[in-house]
């Protein structure tokens, strides 16, 4: 189940807004990429905390067309960490690496222009 900013897990209520309504968009996007609930919330809480109070060394990884398909890259490095042949194809699992990685994510569109920011 989505939430928003009035309607919310208990655990979320006793939260700085700005903590909470990050942690609302970091469940929401954990339960998209398939988490239970039960995970989605702590992993929502610690990732928000870190994100509003201070963890500004979070790693940023890319989603860009590659010549071989798309790549998830660490931003500013020139290896590919995964690349596949369709962007949708390489979501889900970039998506998980960089949520094991406490990281952000930004993903490109064939164009080269930035389509989205997921983690940040």
């Amino acid at each position: 189940m989505p939430w928003n900013k009035n309607d919310y897990p208990d655990s979320f209520k006793n939260l700085d807004e700005a903590v909470r309504n990050k942690a609302i968009e970091i469940a929401n996007a954990l339960l998209r990429d398939g988490y239970e609930e039960g995970r989605a919330i702590p992993i929502a809480l610690d990732q928000a905390r870190d994100t509003v109070e201070g963890d500004s060394d979070a790693p940023v990884y890319e989603i860009r067309k590659h010549s071989e398909g798309w790549q998830l890259k660490k931003k500013d490095s020139k290896k590919a960490i995964l690349i596949e042949d369709t962007k949708d194809d390489l979501m889900g699992e970039a998506k998980r690496y960089v949520n094991r990685n406490n990281g952000e994510l930004h993903i490109y569109a064939e164009d080269d222009s930035l389509q989205e920011k997921l983690y940040e």
